[in-house]
Order: structure tokens, then sequence, then C-alpha cells
């Protein structure tokens, strides 16, 4: 068996409110960040996972995702095997 870096991305699915981004790209143009819009909060997760294969450490972290990480009623998750 191999270990695998892979990284799950939790975000909110569209439509649903996001008043953490909201806050943040209010303040932006007083940062002198301007012309920065569609921000959103989310939530990163890196793992190790230990698989005889890629797509089988994908399926296992996407498990993991769907089922722990993320509420899979207002938010999305994408998992990504790392090279």
């Amino acid at each position: 068996m191999s270990g695998f870096d892979v990284l799950v991305e939790v975000r909110l699915r569209p439509g649903i409110a996001d008043p953490q981004g909201a806050t943040i790209e209010r303040a932006l143009p007083a940062l002198g960040f301007g012309g920065i819009s569609g921000v959103s909060v989310g939530k990163a997760f890196r793992l190790r996972v230990e698989a005889a294969t890629e797509d089988e450490a994908r399926t296992r972290a996407d498990d993991l995702a769907h089922r722990l990480l993320s509420n899979p009623v207002i938010e999305d998750a994408t998992t990504t095997v790392l090279a």
C-alpha cells in the first residue's frame, strides 16, 4: 500500500448565503484591494490516505468528505489527489 496526499475542499453550494464571504468582500476596497468580487469562504483539509491505488485513495477521501467533513445539504466537497 502507498500513501497518497489528498486535498478536500468544502464550499457552500450555490444559492446558500455566505455572510463571511460577503463581509470580506465589502472590506476589500477599504484595504486597497479593489476589483475583487465573488468572495466565498470554505474549508480545506489535507490528508494522507493509505491505499493500493490513486482511485482507491480518492474514493476513501470522497466518502470521508461526504460523511464527516461536509454538510451535504448545504455544502459541496471536491477531492483532489495531489501529485
